[in-house]
């Protein structure tokens, strides 16, 4: 029998059962759906990540408190308070440091403000205005607080677009007071629309001085990151190698593996955020695989049932000359037919759903630079499976119906 004979049989049948047979592709859909979405979804944020990340430059370094977790059980060891003002002052010092540009203190925390009426809870920044040219935003209305506020510990602030938007509304800002743990705290410049940073929106910040966050606001003396700023990339290993001697001489620590800090550029963590988003996404990816795996099961049970149900069709196919070869094959296409409709269902609803998550992620995650990605290679693979599975959990259907004898199989009621 002519394959395409074969062919159009296997499709007669698939449409003669046309709701049993998209129910029968559902998993196959959802299994090729979620492999497009954990893929897509998973290189978008590394992607995100990694441009916030260089969006800093390959100057940058950064020391915190706390040795580097090695698992769970290190996590608490992040926060120590190894990280004081006089230990700000000597990476300062270009004796012990150098080549460093630029160095700006950091201390952070959440919590609700207010101006009359209008309330809401954000992160707070204690920074500088160094720090803000490390990161290369500026307020576009007003301006930065200045070296003498930071001295004087004054109660100014620079506030973001949806924080203005959100106590302000279209009123002006500037000149007006916030208020911060029951004290004000004067608005001295506004932010325009800016997203993310550093994987922190912009737009819901609020800035302070950084001794303003870590003496009145937070009660603490020490600071929980200091970002320093190279001359040249050139100069980054030999001031990772300056600010880990220099640290290690002041806390009297010989042996490197008992640091109470860890220095970091963003080499390094663009590589320590491709292997763990790398990583979650093959996991998640494996675990959206097993529903293909059910759905391959689901096919091979419909089939059986086809098989079942249509004995009698089996054994009119042999009686007028069907080989044993021309029964498989049939039933073979029919479910290599139904999971590759499924595949290509999947990989529609996937594309869909994944950009209907990235407009979601950038509307109202405030992530701007959140990009569409379709992966080819799930595309690829999402087809590539769905045939194998179509073959593999058909034929054991397809070889039972060769098996049947056309006698016995028109004597079926």
């Amino acid at each position: 029998m002519k394959l395409t004979h074969t062919f159009k049989t296997a499709v007669t049948g698939l449409r003669t059962n046309k709701g049993r047979s998209l129910l029968t592709i559902l998993g196959i859909v959802i299994g090729i759906m979620s492999i497009i979405i954990v893929v897509a979804v998973g290189r978008g944020t590394e992607d995100l990540i990694l441009d916030q990340i260089r969006g800093m430059g390959s100057r940058t370094i950064s020391v915190e408190p706390g040795r580097m977790p090695e698992g769970l059980g290190d996590a608490y060891e992040i926060f120590t308070e190894s990280l004081g003002e006089k230990e700000l002052k000597a990476i300062e010092n270009k004796n012990n440091v150098r080549g460093n540009n630029k160095v700006a203190p950091f201390v952070g925390l959440m919590e609700t403000v207010s101006h009359e009426n209008e309330k809401m809870r954000t992160q707070i920044h204690g920074a500088s205005a160094l720090w803000l040219e490390i990161l290369d935003v500026y307020p576009s209305e007003g301006q930065m607080f200045e070296e003498s506020d930071i001295k004087q510990m004054s109660r100014v602030a620079v506030i973001g677009y949806e924080v203005k938007k959100e106590l302000f509304g279209e009123s002006d800002a500037l000149g007006e007071n916030i208020r911060i743990k029951g004290q004000n705290y004067k608005v001295i410049g506004v932010f325009s629309k800016i997203g993310t940073k550093m994987m922190m929106n912009m737009d819901k910040l609020i800035i302070v001085p950084y001794s303003t966050a870590q003496k009145i606001l937070m009660g603490i003396t020490h600071y929980q990151a200091i970002l320093v700023e190279a001359e040249t990339e050139e100069l980054v290993p030999k001031i990772v190698e300056d600010i880990k001697a220099t640290l290690r001489e002041m806390h009297d620590i010989t042996d490197p593996d008992k640091d109470d800090f860890h220095v970091g550029t963003m080499e390094d963590a663009m590589q320590i955020i491709g292997s763990v988003t790398s990583a979650l996404t093959i996991l998640l990816t494996l675990v959206a695989a097993i529903s293909l795996i059910v759905g391959g099961i689901g096919i091979m049970n419909i089939m059986l049932v086809s098989v079942s149900e249509r004995t009698r069709e089996i054994g009119l196919r042999k009686a007028i000359g069907a080989t044993r070869n021309d029964i498989i094959t049939q039933f073979l296409l029919e479910s290599v037919i139904l999971t590759l409709f499924g595949g290509i269902f999947g990989i529609l609803l996937g594309a869909g759903f994944t950009w209907l998550i990235g407009v979601a992620i950038r509307e109202f995650g405030g992530f701007i630079g959140w990009k569409f990605y379709f992966p080819l290679s799930a595309l690829f693979l999402g087809v590539g499976v769905a045939g194998a599975i179509g073959l593999v959990f058909g034929i054991y259907p397809a070889n039972e119906a060769a098996k049947k004898s056309p006698i016995e199989a028109l004597r079926y009621e």
